[in-house]
């Protein structure tokens, strides 16, 4: 798990934000060593070195049932290219496959182009349409506090 913090945080460097980074070593272990793991993790590995990494949970589809979310598909800067990011992405298809899911997402900031290519080229469907939408600890404050005081 060590490994895979450092991969998280390399993640949030390429994305422009290095300080987003809140899970601990800590968490990554609580929450993936449990007798229900919040997340499966896989890492790929060249020489001995961790050197990416696909990280799933589940999710469940009111349309169309079990699905699978790729939280984040990380490949070390000096490795890209080699078809790591290919390899991990198909563990997971083939995972979700074996799990029989009838979906698997995830999210592609849209300037980056060779994770958009890679993933149309392996028959990935960018819904351009769709907007994220997220609420952060403060954003759950600021919709709680807005929703007591419309309650008074």
């Amino acid at each position: 798990m060590p490994a895979v913090l450092s991969l998280i945080k390399d993640l949030a460097v390429f994305e422009k934000e290095p300080d987003a980074v809140e899970v601990t070593l800590e968490d990554l272990e609580r929450d993936g060593y449990t007798v229900n793991p919040l997340f499966k993790c896989w890492v790929a590995e060249v020489e001995d070195n961790i050197v990416g990494l696909a990280l799933v949970y589940d999710r469940y589809s009111t349309w169309k049932g079990r699905a699978i979310h790729l939280e984040d598909l990380i490949v070390k800067a000096e490795y890209r290219g080699n078809g790591i990011g290919s390899a991990l992405l198909d563990t997971v298809v083939k995972y979700g496959h074996t799990e029989k899911v009838r979906r698997i997402s995830w999210e592609v900031l849209d300037w980056n182009t060779p994770a958009i290519e890679l993933y149309k080229k392996k028959g990935g469907r960018i819904l351009e349409e769709w907007r994220v939408v997220q609420l952060d600890e403060n954003g759950i404050k600021v919709y709680l506090d807005s929703v007591n005081n419309e309650s008074l």
